[in-house]
């Protein structure tokens, strides 16, 4: 949806837009220029706060992924060849070191010099390699890249999902086997199913739609946001619950902010692809419900958002990529109903991360600041969760969202 915005509307949002066009391309160059491995390829696995380069680190899957989605969006969005080369180099590293050519599927990851490490098969790695191919395929026509997404999704559909109880079921070893720890990381509980899991199977069936319309990927996307509206919503709080049972008995007591309001905009993204109307206009309702309590609840009094809250514990750290993803959250919110107050929250997050998250020596954003804005050295630049995705993607829809508001 496109809101006509009036003039005093139009003078800071195209101030706005200028402003996160830069970021971008700042953004962009430090990915370009600092993160490739020339001796042993594709791109360095550990970069720490201080820009030291650990040349033997892991290199993650789902890093390589979203590297692979990044310079093929950035590509799509500007046009410019070097970041289509880059994607190139992140497609064929994924593919060559990343997919199992014998049983498919990717793995979790492989050592400095590409050779499998781990060989477990995350649900949550799968979505995202479904995410880097299909928009690889959107930005640059590459036929092979749409094949491998497609087979991808037969895939996820056939190993992980549910008959039972419906939803998808976390990881599964290198032969589909079973596994008795299905964590995603050190902090995640180790539960057969989650909310992270299934946003970020939504956010690349959506991607793959733009690009294969099939029937099957539209109801496996409907599906989603049905499990959504019906099992991972708290209908008490209005939060994402965020780990369950196999049967859908919720095991968690924490909210994550970052991922309310990231889903509230993926739900509606996925939601205005598929063409249903009644679904649309619950999905929107739902957006901007998440987006609200949100704001009202987990919001500094400088506009950030904190991290996380488990009953009266407040994480108050700002991590890097929930105020990337409220600034899209935000517009988007605004871009349903109208309502500026969402532009308002919107420019004074954008205004707390130039101030406060944006690394003007080292380059990139930091991982996290405290509750008063200081940086925490101990985190990464560039890392197995540290990325170009969160904050690039947000610039980059925060962009196009802006140039289509005419």
């Amino acid at each position: 949806m496109n809101i006509i915005a009036d003039n005093s509307i139009r003078t800071e949002l195209k101030k706005l837009g200028q402003e996160v066009t830069q970021e971008l391309i700042r953004l962009l160059n430090y990915w370009a220029n600092e993160t490739r491995d020339e001796k042993n390829g594709g791109f360095i696995g550990q970069i720490d706060h201080f820009g030291n380069i650990n040349e033997k680190a892991t290199k993650g899957m789902v890093l390589n992924a979203r590297i692979l989605w990044t310079f093929s969006s950035a590509y799509r969005v500007t046009g410019k060849k070097s970041y289509e080369k880059l994607a190139d180099v992140a497609y064929h590293y994924l593919m060559q070191n990343f997919w199992d050519k014998e049983e498919g599927g990717f793995y979790w990851s492989v050592d400095y010099l590409g050779a499998v490490e781990n060989s477990r098969k995350q649900a949550y790695a799968q979505g995202f390699g479904v995410y880097g191919l299909a928009e690889y395929h959107r930005a640059t026509g590459h036929q092979e890249a749409l094949e491998y997404a497609k087979e991808l999704y037969f895939i996820i559909e056939e190993k992980y999902w549910d008959k039972d109880f419906g939803g998808y079921i976390e990881a599964l070893g290198k032969d589909w086997q079973n596994l008795e720890d299905m964590r995603l990381s050190d902090k995640d509980a180790n539960m057969p199913k989650s909310m992270n899991t299934h946003l970020h199977l939504l956010e690349p069936y959506a991607c793959l739609y733009r690009v294969w319309p099939n029937h099957s990927l539209k109801a496996s996307i409907k599906s989603l946001l049905h499990i959504f509206q019906d099992k991972i919503i708290d209908k008490k709080s209005g939060h994402f619950n965020l780990f369950f049972e196999m049967d859908w008995t919720i095991k968690s007591k924490a909210i994550s902010f970052g991922h309310d309001i990231e889903g509230a905009w993926l739900m509606h993204e996925a939601a205005e692809l598929i063409d249903d109307e009644e679904l649309l206009i619950n999905i929107q309702k739902t957006a901007l419900n998440l987006v609200d309590i949100t704001i009202k609840e987990g919001c500094d009094t400088d506009g950030a958002l904190f991290n996380e809250q488990e009953e009266h514990h407040l994480d108050s750290d700002k991590h890097w990529w929930p105020q990337a993803e409220a600034m899209v959250g935000l517009v988007d919110a605004w871009q349903i109903n109208g309502n500026t107050a969402y532009l308002i929250s919107m420019e004074k997050i954008w205004k707390f991360i130039k101030d406060k998250l944006i690394d003007k020596g080292h380059g990139e954003w930091y991982w996290r600041v405290d509750k008063n804005g200081d940086p925490i050295t101990c985190e990464d630049k560039v890392g197995f969760w540290k990325c170009p995705y969160h904050n690039g993607r947000a610039l980059m829809e925060v962009s196009e969202r802006i140039n289509r508001c005419k």
